[in-house]
């Protein structure tokens, strides 16, 4: 009788096969390319600041956090704080041989014993909003201080968190507002050119900032006058906890989060980086008020002095963008109000002609009307204000063209 050979060399050829294949999927690369989300990311990181990234499930939170720890050449440490109990952070208790003399011991997880004994490492803190509020709160000293039981994390190790809104999170949890003020809040999206391309094997890559030694003194000064400047004139934003449970959760200024403000600054500052980059990480440390707030603060202080604008208005070199222009422009009418004389005027003047040479004409309406109306007996007209005759006039008839219009529309609806 003839029996039945076992098929298994079979099995393990095609399984050997399958993991070839496997493989081949996971063989990508990866390509500098622009990303504000994750050039803030790896900012924060190297700014050594606790990070979250909130999004969807799906979205690559986790994904991201293991390349950008593949870019930076550190360990990941993948930990899910919903599936872990307090004791897992703030540490067990063991009994020693006389506990009365000698205390009990608060024995470390494995998973941060190794990190200590690598001395660097990305430690990626999971599902944080499906953990419940014990978890939270045993998690706050290790976010903060970077303890677990009686073990201190190297400083060569980075935190970062991921999330996902309570409404998309499997028994979701709203972040503590202790914990939540602990970390940069980062709001991650997908981008369909990014996912296509990385599907097609090719990802954005992670590099840590470029730091301009030349430049850390000065972006240490911009950052604390930036940050001091907005709480001197604003001191009910140095604390302000939202009412809502929601925002709690969220991003809110405290002493804590504006010095981790000052920090991400003074990186961006060196490392020249974009003002969307540095706009997703203020408003991701102290929420959209204060953040937006102190962007405009930044603002101001990038603003041209408006007497070294009148001092030679030939080499003056205003700001590109529109709503900046406008400022520096009013900025220099608001000086020669302060010190009205003839030489000032006529700068004043030369100024808003090279600014509607180099720039969208209608930034100069405004300042040209009031500058007009400074104009002294005694001053001549200069020759350059017919080049700007012609934009004053061409606004003033379309403001009362848009009021006609807008009066017969509502006379209509009237009827």
């Amino acid at each position: 009788m003839r029996t039945h050979t076992s098929s298994l060399p079979d099995t393990v050829t095609q399984l050997d096969v399958a993991g070839d294949l496997l493989a081949l999927l996971r063989d990508t690369t990866t390509e500098p390319r622009p990303d504000n989300q994750l050039e803030a990311l790896t900012l924060a990181v190297a700014a050594d600041l606790p990070v979250l990234l909130w999004g969807e499930p799906g979205i690559g939170k986790t994904a991201a956090l293991t390349q950008l720890a593949s870019a930076l050449d550190l360990p990941l440490t993948t930990v899910i704080a919903s599936v872990h109990e307090p004791s897992d952070f703030s540490g067990l208790p063991i009994v020693g041989d006389d506990p009365a003399e000698q205390g009990v011991p608060m024995a470390p997880p494995d998973w941060a014993v190794r990190l200590v004994r690598a001395g660097r490492g990305l430690l990626f803190l999971d599902e944080l909003s499906t953990a419940p509020p014990a978890v939270q709160a045993a998690l706050l000293r290790l976010v903060l201080e970077r303890r677990i039981g009686a073990l201190r994390l190297p400083p060569g190790v980075r935190i970062v968190a991921a999330a996902n809104p309570r409404s998309s999170a499997a028994d979701g949890w709203e972040l503590s507002p202790p914990l939540a003020n602990r970390f940069v809040h980062l709001q991650w999206t997908h981008d369909t050119d990014v996912v296509v391309r990385g599907l097609g094997g090719v990802w954005p890559r992670a590099t840590l900032p470029r730091l301009d030694p030349e430049k850390l003194p000065e972006a240490v000064d911009f950052a604390r006058r930036a940050v001091c400047g907005l709480l001197g004139a604003r001191p009910a934003l140095a604390h302000r906890l939202p009412s809502g449970e929601v925002r709690r959760g969220g991003p809110w200024p405290s002493p804590r989060s504006w010095e981790m403000t000052l920090h991400l600054i003074a990186f961006a500052t060196a490392a020249g980086s974009s003002r969307d980059v540095l706009s997703l990480l203020v408003r991701g440390t102290v929420g959209d008020g204060p953040g937006l707030e102190l962007l405009a603060c930044l603002d101001r202080m990038d603003l041209p002095d408006p007497e070294t604008l009148l001092a030679d208005p030939a080499a003056a070199v205003l700001p590109e963008r529109g709503d900046l222009r406008q400022a520096a422009l009013d900025g220099v009418v608001a000086a020669v109000r302060n010190r009205p004389e003839r030489s000032r005027w006529d700068a004043a003047w030369a100024l808003l002609v090279k600014a509607l040479e180099t720039g969208p004409p209608d930034v100069v309406v405004v300042p040209a009307t009031t500058l007009a109306a400074l104009r002294r007996d005694d001053w001549d007209v200069p020759a350059s204000i017919e080049r700007l005759a012609g934009v004053v006039t061409l606004s003033r008839r379309a403001d009362r063209t848009t009021a006609a219009v807008a009066a017969a529309a509502a006379a209509k609806a009237g009827r």
